[in-house]
């Protein structure tokens, strides 16, 4: 695949992710379950997620309306109503959301990838009380939510690299 083919699937690949997304978490703000009790919180936390708490609800909404501002970013640095939009806000969005979504994804000693790694090889101990919750929340943030994460912050900074790249079809930003 060419250059140019892959930084254009970047941007449809970050705007299919912001959609995917934003439609789980209007689904949620609704009223739905949909992986509300697979979401890698602390218990306190889960336990007002899953209780439906007002911060929560209202959480999911800005969060889908953010989503859906991702998509339009994403699709504005490939089509063609993209090119009235000034470049350079556009660029530092998407590497701003690619650099955090990469390092949510990849984690840290706690959280992410490195994290949940670490807690299911053992070599770092579950919270007192809540071991099988950790567990298998540590199962889906490692085989679901991180590779998702980084496979849409993969997509937002090969978005942000197309945008700073000089494309003729882009020269009128």
């Amino acid at each position: 695949m060419p250059r140019a083919d892959r930084a254009r699937a970047g941007a449809y690949g970050a705007a299919v992710c912001a959609a995917a997304y934003g439609s789980m978490k209007l689904a949620q703000a609704l009223g739905a379950g949909a992986l509300a009790d697979k979401d890698p919180l602390p218990p306190h936390l889960r336990e007002m997620l899953l209780d439906r708490h007002p911060l929560f609800v209202a959480s999911h909404w800005l969060l889908a309306g953010a989503a859906a501002a991702g998509v339009l970013v994403a699709l504005a640095a490939v089509r063609p109503w993209g090119a009235r939009l000034p470049r350079r806000p556009l660029r530092v969005i998407a590497w701003t959301l690619g650099v955090f979504m990469i390092v949510r994804a990849v984690g840290t000693p706690e959280t992410g990838l490195i994290g949940d790694s670490l807690l299911l090889a053992g070599a770092r101990d579950a919270p007192a009380g809540h071991a099988g919750l950790a567990f298998m929340l540590a199962r889906w943030d490692l085989l679901l939510w991180s590779p998702f994460f980084l496979v849409w912050g993969v997509c937002w900074t090969v978005t942000g690299w197309r945008l700073g790249r000089r494309d003729p079809a882009m020269e009128s930003r």
